[in-house]
């Protein structure tokens, strides 16, 4: 893979083959960032996984980095004044499947109450495409739409391990300073663990890393990475 000069100038000023502890990691990268736009911050976990086993739950980072989600609930009359006074952007039922069914696709996030799912399921091919489709994993099927609400426009985001076993997500801008973004990455590599499946054998995390959007990624290690 060909990289410009600006990035191949960057990798120059650090060892990127060195494991560095997070905050001296977040530092670095905060330093290579050489973009004219406030670059995201990525972070990459591999994982020691089966081809049988997943990795996928939600967190709340405890450092908001983007702008308040429109969430849109799917459900029957009787929940409606439940949604809009928990925060919902929109609130409906077979009017809402009618205008997504149209091409109307306005929102960040999608949440059922379970008695929608017979018919929000009709809308699998639109929302599952584009990852919107509600799931009782991610909290976003439930009947208790106050709390899920209040979770999710704090910016309760999902991961989820992906064909090779790698959890790969945002986790602040490079502005934020840099004890915001490793407690960030922390909150996310404990959770990762909690999900470890009980028949992972070996060492569960085998690398992490941390990257912006331009710049190289930087390698961590964490005291308590297993």
């Amino acid at each position: 893979m060909r990289h410009g000069k600006k990035y191949s100038a960057t990798i120059k000023k650090y060892d990127s083959t060195a494991m560095y502890e997070l905050k001296p990691a977040v530092d670095i990268l905060k330093s290579l960032a050489f973009a004219r736009f406030d670059e995201t911050v990525e972070l990459a976990v591999k994982l020691n996984l089966k081809k049988s086993q997943t990795v996928r739950d939600t967190v709340v980072l405890p450092n908001q980095f983007k702008a308040e989600k429109r969430v849109l609930v799917f459900c029957k009359p009787e929940k409606e004044k439940e949604a809009h006074e928990s925060g919902a952007a929109f609130v409906g039922a077979s009017d809402l499947i009618e205008k997504i069914k149209s091409g109307w696709l306005d929102f960040d996030i999608a949440v059922a109450t379970p008695d929608m799912m017979k018919d929000v399921g009709k809308l699998g091919m639109i929302l599952g495409r584009r990852g919107l489709m509600p799931n009782p994993k991610t909290g976003t099927v439930t009947f208790d739409l106050k709390s899920a609400l209040s979770e999710l426009r704090k910016g309760r985001i999902e991961f989820r391990a992906d064909k090779t076993g790698v959890v790969h997500l945002a986790v602040g801008k490079v502005s934020m300073p840099s004890e915001k973004i490793a407690e960030n990455v922390q909150t996310i590599v404990t959770e990762i663990k909690r999900k470890r499946p009980p028949d992972a054998k070996g060492d569960f995390i085998k690398t992490i890393s941390v990257a912006s959007t331009m710049g190289p990624g930087v390698w961590v290690v964490l005291k308590d990475q297993e």
